[in-house]
């Protein structure tokens, strides 16, 4: 639509800081929306204003993602994450008018500038007998240093090097600020194969005139050779067929990676090789994970399971870039027909999301949720920031002491054992529930309802429960007490070696600090 302008803005955090927002989802309003900016933090400097709506994540689209999903990318992002922002009036307006968001075409221009000319590119180059086939210069009174004398045909060339594309980074190490000479050098002691981030003038202004620090995460990966695999699989009635074993690659990082495929397996057809590496399992990144966590996520996956996997030649590729290959995923879906990664993890739609008439009518009440230590523990995770007051229910095990008493993923806590503890920090709440013993009583409330008490004014307490609006209490027999983890983590069981199943079911939350 005319007058369509997202805004790409890009954040950084210092240690232990945030990125100085909530990102917020709110009962009847579409979006995945900013709120309570903080003043003079990096989201209100940047020129984020209360209401925006991300539509992009690292480049990945995920205005048809879940709340959960969208802060674990941001989470996953590190110290810096980039965003393509909608003001709310244009949000509201290209809703209403049906502007498919996920079209190219309808997100051509941003900011006046057509959507090509924004993205700098990444550019692989192997070399050969006659070298990269390109030179570096330098112009007189401008800094930075370009390219030049890209042999048509050769190596540059076919890797996507144009003439005067400015050098921002060789194999991920900025070299804007470096001498002409520093940067021959560091390119010849590259060995036989660079990574380079390119922008083109107009990019390079644009980016400048935003305050915009160019990164590879902005970047087009299109004129890269080597592609992450989309793997989609149907368990069959022997599971998927593969091995997942976490090592070490040739003394490289840890990873996880494909073993013992059998052959004619749901993995075998569907194209996953030996010693392919996982990078995300349904659209969440997993190579931050512990071997555990990953087979955690494969488990709550069901029957089926989407997996984005790398082989060793493009694994390597984008260690150069330094940039992970799942920063490109929304790059991947817009240019590639279907199946696309996004509409293979089969996400539903937010027409498909939209709550049914019934379950808006939802009784206003915390719930009283009671239980008994077993073998495993309590069996659910303790969410919350650092410094930050607020907690939520992540992780709950199916089956475990928390699952049987009615505790769900992202219910938030209002009391343990009694005690409030909205406005406790997380090492508080952490030690209330260590010193609980063997039972724990926890009052929490779903997140919709939290938020509508809390703007009725109400204080959550016991006296809001009627005499059966708490969960059904099933007691286990309470096991010798264990060591409990540092965020009231519930000990992992041993996992077997063959693992044939996979992914992590989709969570909504509505309210994150970011």
């Amino acid at each position: 639509m005319a007058g369509y302008k997202p805004k790409v803005i890009s954040l950084t955090k210092r240690p232990g800081h945030s990125f100085g927002f909530y990102l917020r989802v709110e009962q009847a309003v579409e979006g995945h929306l900013i709120r309570c900016l903080e003043m003079g933090g990096p989201a209100e400097l940047s020129g984020m204003k209360d209401g925006d709506r991300i539509l992009r994540v690292n480049g990945t689209l995920v205005d048809g993602l879940s709340h959960s999903e969208v802060v674990d990318m941001i989470r996953n992002s590190g110290a810096s994450v980039t965003f393509h922002i909608l003001d709310e009036a244009s949000y509201v307006q290209a809703k209403a008018t049906g502007v498919n968001l996920s079209d190219p075409q309808s997100t051509q221009v941003a900011n006046g500038v057509a959507k090509h000319s924004l993205k700098p590119k990444l550019c692989y180059l192997v070399k050969s007998t006659s070298g990269y086939g390109f030179s570096i210069r330098s112009v007189k009174g401008e800094e930075g240093l370009f390219m030049t004398e890209v042999i048509p045909g050769g190596v540059a060339d076919r890797a996507g090097v144009s003439v005067n594309d400015r050098l921002l980074e060789v194999n991920a190490e900025d070299v804007e600020g470096s001498t002409h000479d520093q940067v021959v050098d560091k390119i010849k002691l590259a060995g036989s194969s660079i990574m380079l981030l390119l922008a083109d003038r107009e990019t390079h202004r644009y980016y400048q005139n935003q305050h915009t620090k160019i990164g590879p995460w902005l970047a087009t990966a299109k004129h890269l050779p080597h592609k992450p695999q989309i793997i989609k699989m149907t368990k069959g009635s022997d599971g998927y067929g593969f091995l997942l074993e976490e090592k070490n690659r040739q003394g490289q990082a840890t990873g996880h990676f494909m073993k013992n495929i059998d052959r004619g397996s749901p993995a075998d057809k569907a194209g996953l090789r030996e010693m392919d590496k996982l990078v995300a399992v349904d659209g969440e990144e997993v190579q931050s994970c512990s071997h555990e966590q990953v087979v955690e996520k494969m488990r709550r996956s069901g029957n089926k399971c989407c997996l984005l996997v790398v082989d060793q030649d493009t694994d390597e590729m984008y260690k150069l870039a330094g940039v992970s290959p799942i920063v490109f995923l929304g790059e991947m879906s817009e240019s590639n027909p279907p199946p696309s990664y996004i509409e293979a993890l089969n996400l539903p739609s937010p027409v498909q999301r939209a709550v049914p008439e019934e379950s808006r009518k939802e009784e206003l009440k915390p719930k009283l949720c009671k239980m008994e230590k077993d073998s495993s523990g309590y069996g659910f995770h303790l969410n919350g920031l650092q410094g930050v007051l607020g907690h939520y229910i992540k992780e709950v095990v199916k089956g475990g002491a928390a699952d049987r008493a009615g505790l769900q993923n992202d219910d938030i806590v209002v009391e343990v054992g009694g005690v409030n503890v909205e406005e406790r920090s997380h090492e508080e709440v952490v030690s209330i529930i260590r010193s609980s013993g063997s039972s724990l009583e926890i009052l929490v409330a779903d997140k919709s309802v939290y938020d509508q008490l809390k703007a009725k004014g109400v204080t959550i307490t016991r006296l809001l429960l009627g005499e059966t609006s708490y969960a059904q209490v099933h007691t286990a027999d309470a096991p010798e007490e264990d060591e409990g983890h540092e965020e009231a983590r519930p000990q992992t069981p041993t996992e077997p070696e063959r693992e044939r199943t996979t992914s992590t079911s989709s969570k909504e939350s509505s309210d994150e600090r970011l």
